[in-house]
């Protein structure tokens, strides 16, 4: 566990952990105030560790802390909490009061993000500039390594650490992200830290030396080294050669900020197989980096390719859906911070070497923060979610991430124009964007395209995601940009090479996004082919959205949603004419009641509102997917007409595909494929005793209960008179077979065979129906109507026992031909 370098005994961190097991969490809260106020930076810095993890929770699960991703607005602790959290809060206080005096604590290295810790451990240095200059190498081995972290970046670490690290939370828990006081934290972090408006607000604490300093800012003359494909230090180095930094005053400004992020990113979305790690350190990459470095920086040394290849790297990364909505949070607050930045910033770059010397620390933060710090990492998390996500209603979650990125346009402040949100063009300055994460857009889809074949389209909530997906996709001018940025990445290397007289600088090396006219074009091409490299591997195999392999799967995916409409339709018709045909008779108690239509086994997107909605929701997506594919009407009538060609009206009554086994059917894949499309489905119904269903909603559960004693006991008593009463072939036969409930038989085909029931079940006597509110309510309107006529409760009794017997003889005599009809 983490702990100071510094160890002292400390009765004030005694009598704080034996207050923690007695007091209530409000008074701890207050006497840690006056604490923090009151006590030197010596007597504090030994309880901060102590405190960190009993807010946070233990880096190994063991201890939960306060439970922040499980504290609600509804319980009594969480203003309190979010008060001591705040950024200028109690908490934080501590933290500058110790940073202000350069205490280190220790973490250790087996904490770390799986990738960081195996680079480490094998001697290699991290290209996260956040982990440089602050190992610690014992005598036993680089196993054993610890990093001493500054008290903001101990904080920080813990911060991050807790929504990743495994829990075990009280029985009957409910994680639930958007208002837990977890999630406001981290809102509340990124709007202080990463302000969109003005600047980072300065400690408010400061001793004799002065305002609380950064203990290892960045140097002057490489602006944000170690992060985007356009770095060269990329290239790993030794670990024992931890570069030097030398003190940039100007950087003072943000390097909380920096922190803060490169905190949340490592922690967050370092995590992915082995495959695409291995991706990313392969000697193709290092030779591309080499490349690129030494026309944009001749005298940079040069590692050798392939030199930071490990081989022994896996680690299981199953992220929930709470991590992702925290990603996202992230992702949206990064373009609102990344679109603040003010015109004249951009208006004034030049490839100068100082088109930056009037520009303040945090603006050029802004301008290079979203490619930068997250790119790289965001496009591997979510290539993994989108590859290992189950195919449910909650990817929902890590859809919306991703189209949050691709669409930075939504979250520049300005005000939404009138015009209908279909024609809402993406302005151009965009292109360059979407040019420079090209992956994002093509790739991804690509990977959406196989889930979405795999998904079962007829729940609305997975027609949803197709639609808004296709919804994005179909913007005006988003698809041309997209093509351009193929046609850049596709230019052949010859011209490349032919066009490009000068170096290429990147905006962290004296560069500028916005270049001259004579250079665009390279600037562009080496853009986005550094970009798919990077991401990639320069012997990727690039498949063009608008290609025509990708274009086949489209009009596959084309075809399924065109079957998964006529599914919804088909089951909406079937049971709105059920609803229809049995909601007269059923209301008077005379429709044969249906037990598997209500069975609340049911399906609830199965509905007929739910219905409705994904038939609306794959109609617009069919639409879109038109427009982006510049599809026509014929061709879209003609893929439809086939789908419905090769389904006639009995196919949907039949069984899904399956072969005779031992113990009954067997699903084949077509018939694991029929179901997840819903073309095809077993016919599930209720087989068990009627009398034993789940009580509904529309039945009084005392009178069910109540009936259903007084029934069996009548059962028990009267069975044999029973039997012998439906035995008889006459008109008593008849009518006692159709007051007394019957053996249900042999209901729909279920691929499961019955067990046998060792003999037809016995009539009896069903009293459930009148626990039913709907018969009670027929019943006190029977009786109310009676009184009206002046008639008693005995006669009213007699008059509906008449007309019961009455209708049950009818149904007696008429019986065949009612069943005919």
């Amino acid at each position: 566990m983490a702990a100071p370098t510094l160890q002292q005994p400390s009765f004030l961190l005694v009598n704080l952990k034996s207050d923690s097991t007695t007091k209530p969490l409000l008074q701890r809260c207050q006497d840690l105030v006056k604490i923090i106020d009151e006590y030197p930076a010596k007597e504090l810095h030994l309880i901060l560790p102590w405190l960190v993890e009993s807010v946070f929770g233990s880096l190994d699960g063991c201890t939960a802390g306060w439970n922040l991703r499980l504290l609600h607005a509804r319980s009594n602790e969480y203003n309190v909490v979010l008060e001591f959290l705040n950024p200028s809060g109690p908490m934080m206080k501590l933290v500058y009061k110790l940073q202000a005096e350069e205490y280190k604590y220790e973490i250790p290295v087996n904490y770390l993000p799986g990738p960081v810790k195996v680079c480490i451990q094998q001697g290699i240095l991290p290209e996260c500039p956040l982990f440089h200059n602050k190992l610690q190498f014992p005598l036993s081995g680089l196993l054993t390594l610890n990093l001493a972290l500054n008290p903001f970046e101990f904080f920080m670490f813990h911060f991050a650490s807790c929504l990743i690290t495994p829990k075990s939370f009280p029985q009957g828990a409910h994680v639930s992200s958007s208002d837990s006081a977890y999630f406001v934290l981290v809102d509340t972090y990124l709007k202080y830290f990463l302000p969109s408006e003005g600047s980072v607000p300065p400690s408010p604490f400061s001793d004799s030396r002065g305002s609380v300093t950064a203990p290892s800012p960045r140097s002057s003359s490489v602006s944000f080294a170690g992060y985007g494909v356009h770095s060269p230090s990329l290239l790993k180095h030794h670990i024992f050669h931890q570069p030097s930094v030398n003190a940039d005053p100007a950087a003072q400004e943000i390097w909380r900020s920096e922190t803060l992020l490169q905190m949340f990113v490592e922690i967050w979305l370092h995590h992915y197989s082995l495959e695409m790690y291995q991706k990313l350190q392969s000697p193709q990459l290092a030779l591309l980096q080499y490349r690129l470095s030494m026309s944009s920086m001749p005298s940079q040394p040069f590692a050798p390719p392939g030199s930071g290849t490990l081989h022994t790297y896996q680690e299981p990364f199953s992220p929930t859906e709470e991590h992702v909505l925290v990603v996202r949070l992230l992702v949206k607050h990064l373009h609102a911070f990344s679109n603040s930045l003010k015109p004249e910033t951009l208006s004034s770059s030049s490839p100068s070497a100082h088109s930056h010397a009037h520009t303040s620390p945090l603006e050029e933060f802004k301008r290079v923060v979203v490619q930068r710090f997250v790119q790289q990492k965001l496009y591997l998390f979510l290539q993994h979610c989108f590859s290992h996500w189950p195919l449910d209603a909650s990817f929902r979650a890590v859809l919306e991430t991703w189209l949050s990125y691709i669409q930075p346009w939504r979250y520049t402040g300005e005000k939404i124009s009138a015009q209908p949100e279909q024609n809402r063009t993406v302005p151009d300055k965009w292109e360059p964007f979407v040019q420079e994460n090209l992956l994002m857009y093509t790739k991804l889809f690509q990977v959406l395209l196989n889930r979405a074949v795999r998904t079962d389209l007829v729940n609305a909530k997975n027609a949803l995601m197709i639609f808004r997906v296709a919804k994005v996709f179909s913007q005006p001018n988003l698809g041309e940009m997209i093509q351009k940025g193929e046609q850049l990445f596709l230019e052949p290397e010859h011209v490349l090479q032919h066009r490009q007289p000068r170096g290429y600088l990147t905006p962290g090396q004296g560069g500028s996004f916005l270049s001259s006219r004579q250079r665009a074009a390279t600037d562009l091409v080496f853009r986005v082919k550094s970009h798919v490299y990077a991401l990639e591997g320069q012997d990727c195999q690039y498949k063009q959205m608008f290609g025509c392999e990708l274009r086949g799967a489209v009009m596959k995916l084309i075809q399924i949603i065109a079957q998964a409409r006529q599914t919804a339709k088909r089951i909406s018709d079937h049971s709105g004419e059920a609803a229809a045909s049995s909601s007269f008779l059923s209301w008077f108690g005379m429709g044969t009641p249906d037990l598997n239509s209500t069975f609340c086994g049911a399906e609830p997107e199965e509905s007929g509102e739910c219905l409705k909605k994904t038939h609306e929701f794959l109609d617009r997506a069919l639409e879109n997917l038109c427009q982006i594919f510049k599809l026509n009407q014929g061709q879209l009538a003609q893929l439809i007409s086939n789908v419905g060609s090769s389904q006639d009206d009995g196919h949907c009554k039949q069984l899904p595909d399956c072969i005779q086994g031992e113990n009954g059917l067997i699903l084949t894949d077509l018939g694991r494929k029929q179901i997840i499309s819903g073309l095809r489905r077993f016919d599930i119904q209720y087989q068990g005793d009627p009398e034993l269903q789940p009580i509904r909603s529309y039945e009084n559960a005392l009178l069910v209960r109540l009936f259903y004693q007084i029934s069996s006991l009548l059962n028990e008593r009267f069975g044999g008179h029973m039997n012998a009463l439906c035995s008889r072939p006459d008109l008593l036969g008849r009518l006692g077979r159709h007051f007394l409930a019957a053996d249900p038989g042999s209901s729909g085909r279920s691929p499961v065979p019955r067990p046998p029931s060792g003999g037809n079940r016995r009539p009896r006597l069903s009293l459930r129906p009148l626990a039913s509110y709907r018969t009670l309510l027929l019943l006190l309107l029977a009786y109310g109507a009676g009184a009206a006529l002046a008639l008693g409760p005995a006669s009213c009794t007699l008059l509906l026992l008449v007309g019961g017997l009455l209708y049950g003889l009818l149904v007696a005599l008429l019986g065949d031909k009612l069943k005919t009809h």
